[in-house]
């Protein structure tokens, strides 16, 4: 029964990931490739901690979204899945100090050092179209 569930699961949360990969949006899935990719993305990377929730559907990534048509963008575009990939998830965190876990979220990084940051309450709160203008924002400033 479990299997079933497991694979019912997955096939739920696979169009959540795909709001995101299909805008070219690289998932990583484990802490290996969390390691690999973030602290040796030179110039600026979007992190976007993707979650099932309500706010991550109707805010975070339409944000997100909508943020990616600016004119200036991140050099590197990332994801983790928070609830589903956990142990990447938890790697990637690690990363956002001094900020406490929270999804979903947005991070950008400039040259290895975050910059901006967009925490869960600034997001449940708000529309998507104040949040692309909040990445919008932050896209001009440092990428």
């Amino acid at each position: 029964m479990s299997m079933s569930f497991e694979r019912y699961m997955l096939d739920m949360i696979q169009p959540m990931r795909d709001d995101l990969t299909r805008l070219g949006i690289e998932e990583l899935r484990t802490p290996e490739a969390v390691e690999e990719k973030l602290p040796n993305a030179e110039g600026t990377a979007l992190v976007v901690i993707n979650s099932v929730c309500g706010c991550a559907a109707g805010q975070c990534r339409p944000g997100v979204a909508q943020a990616l048509q600016a004119e200036k963008l991140p050099d590197h575009l990332f994801t983790v899945f928070a609830g589903q990939d956990k142990e990447a998830t938890a790697k990637a965190r690690e990363y956002f100090a001094p900020y406490p876990p929270s999804s979903p979220s947005i991070a950008l990084f400039k040259d290895g050092e975050l910059v901006h940051f967009i925490e869960r309450h600034q997001i449940e709160n708000r529309s998507a179209a104040d949040i692309a203008a909040d990445l919008t924002s932050a896209f001009d400033r440092y990428c």
